[in-house]
């Protein structure tokens, strides 16, 4: 599917340029086609040397976190609920302990280094599955969860919004807390549906309860905020998490006599190669998104979702960062790309911008995800994934934009 909509971002750009041409008497068309080409391949390459130290950053402190046993912690201490929302798996089991670390790495908002983990939760799942081309129940929960993406540090959106100059990268961490809860809340509840979860089991409500208290007490104390003081406690939590994470990392580590020197190096060797992997996905979707806005087409269909907007009387600020929200769940690197096209066109602190980065910490690409994780292991019947992940992937989207309006209307 990402082929066709590449392939159809070129010849929608040219089939707009000949009419402009031809039509309108545009002779400057083209000539702005290949400037964008050119703009936005010299832009990838800045994005990935920033992105290459951010990477092996977290990387780094992550393995710290799996030397110090944090994860196998964290995995005993969701067991219990696991055990409920996946009773084919066995308590103990190795999946239990790669979920965790798929977990971890997308609440610390490390996209790209939690899909190897994924793809070996999802073949220790696998090894379950007593119909090995048919998604198990296991295997879809895990699987709209991670699509549902659960971000509780999403620092590579803070990272691409400091590379742009943002002068609070944090500031989108509090809406995109709430956008990706409600996301992963609907994700849970419609797989539960589907599966007859039992969501009233005392073990899972406790857990839910402590979910929803948190989320609560967390909406009454910025409910009588003003948008400038929620924009500034936003940044200072976000921070505040940000640094007291990585403490926590390394005074578990030294307590447990892990060398984090050692372990820290170990981890972020990985960094360079993940993120040097990515450039020629960034820079496929950065070129075809600067050639759609060059050619005018983005800017044409955008004008009528606002057109539309402003016949129902809606605020329509939110129009100019649907791009992002629509690629996400095919494309992470497009989203990406839509991302960074609208901080570069509308300016990073912008409201657009701001609502953009919401979107593409909230949820994951569920199509990616989808094919990458069934694909690795030969499931070809996804079942209710598709239609769980999508139903969530709406609720992200619908959230960010709520939230965003609370918070920089």
């Amino acid at each position: 599917m990402l082929n066709w909509i590449w392939l159809g971002f070129f010849l929608s750009a040219f089939a707009a340029a000949l009419w402009q041409w031809l039509g309108l008497g545009d002779a400057e068309v083209f000539s702005r086609l290949v400037t964008a080409l050119f703009d936005m391949a010299r832009l990838s390459v800045e994005i990935i040397l920033v992105l290459v130290g951010t990477m092996t950053l977290w990387l780094g402190f992550l393995n710290i976190a799996e030397k110090a046993g944090l994860i196998k912690l964290m995995a005993r201490l969701l067991d219990p609920l696991f055990r409920r929302l996946m009773p084919e798996v066995p308590s103990g089991h190795p999946a239990l302990g790669h979920i965790t670390m798929n977990f971890a790495a997308n609440v610390l908002g490390l996209d790209n280094a939690a899909t190897p983990i994924g793809i070996k939760a999802m073949q220790s799942l696998q090894t379950l599955n007593p119909s090995k081309d048919t998604a198990s129940n296991a295997q879809i929960l895990f699987m709209v969860l991670n699509t549902s993406s659960l971000t509780l540090l999403p620092v590579t959106v803070f990272m691409y919004r400091a590379q742009q100059g943002a002068s609070d990268p944090t500031e989108v961490f509090l809406p995109i807390l709430l956008a990706t809860t409600a996301s992963s809340l609907v994700g849970l509840l419609s797989v539960a549906l589907m599966q007859r979860l039992k969501l009233w089991d005392p073990v899972v409500l406790a857990y839910l309860a402590a979910g929803a208290a948190f989320l609560g007490l967390l909406l009454t104390t910025l409910a009588g905020l003003s948008s400038e003081a929620l924009a500034a406690t936003s940044t200072l939590v976000g921070n505040l998490t940000l640094f007291g994470i990585i403490i926590a990392f390394l005074l578990v580590a030294a307590l447990r006599k892990v060398n984090v020197y050692d372990s820290f190096i170990e981890g972020a060797k990985q960094g360079f190669e993940v993120t040097i992997s990515l450039l020629p996905f960034l820079v496929a979707m950065l070129v075809a998104v600067g050639v759609l806005r060059a050619s005018g087409v983005l800017d044409a269909g955008l004008d009528g979702i606002r057109w539309l907007a402003e016949t129902c009387g809606w605020d329509t600020r939110f129009v100019d960062a649907l791009p992002t929200a629509f690629i996400k769940p095919l494309s992470g690197s497009g989203s990406r790309a839509m991302m960074i096209e609208t901080m570069n066109t509308f300016g990073v602190d912008s409201f657009p911008a701001q609502l953009a980065a919401t979107f593409q910490a909230s949820t994951e690409t569920t199509f990616y995800v989808l094919a990458v994780y069934f694909g690795a292991v030969g499931i070809s019947r996804v079942r209710h994934a598709l239609g769980c992940a999508l139903l969530a992937d709406l609720a992200g989207m619908l959230t960010a934009i709520g939230v965003c309006y609370w918070f920089f209307g």
